[in-house]
């Protein structure tokens, strides 16, 4: 059974950086492309970023220049560089397949305020 955990989120000022990672267990890791979800509360939730079994990269118009996601198929690992970051960017953020097939993590909430 696939087993997702997400880590890395919490309070920044505007400006400010994370780095999310998301490990994920019970699968062939480096057969699936991947992504970054986010979510606010009474909205959809929405791909961010997404990284393919071949490193083809796209990302929302919201989050380009300032987000990098990346991958390490050895650690069974996603990551989400996240920099220069908004009041707007401020949701629970999921990573999956960049197709949403597998069940979903708790998340990482991630905050941005002064």
């Amino acid at each position: 059974q696939v087993h997702l955990v997400e880590s890395g989120g919490g309070l920044v000022q505007p400006g400010g950086s994370l780095r999310l990672s998301c490990v994920v267990s019970g699968t062939i890791f480096s057969f699936y492309g991947l992504g970054w979800y986010r979510q606010v509360t009474g909205n959809e939730r929405e791909l961010v970023a997404s990284i393919t079994r071949g490193e083809r990269i796209e990302y929302a118009d919201s989050v380009k220049g300032r987000f990098t996601i990346s991958r390490d198929n050895n650690k069974s690992a996603v990551y989400l560089q996240m920099n220069n970051l908004k009041p707007e960017d401020a949701a629970v953020y999921f990573c999956n397949t960049n197709a949403r097939a597998w069940p979903w993590g708790q998340g990482t909430q991630v905050t941005v305020s002064s």
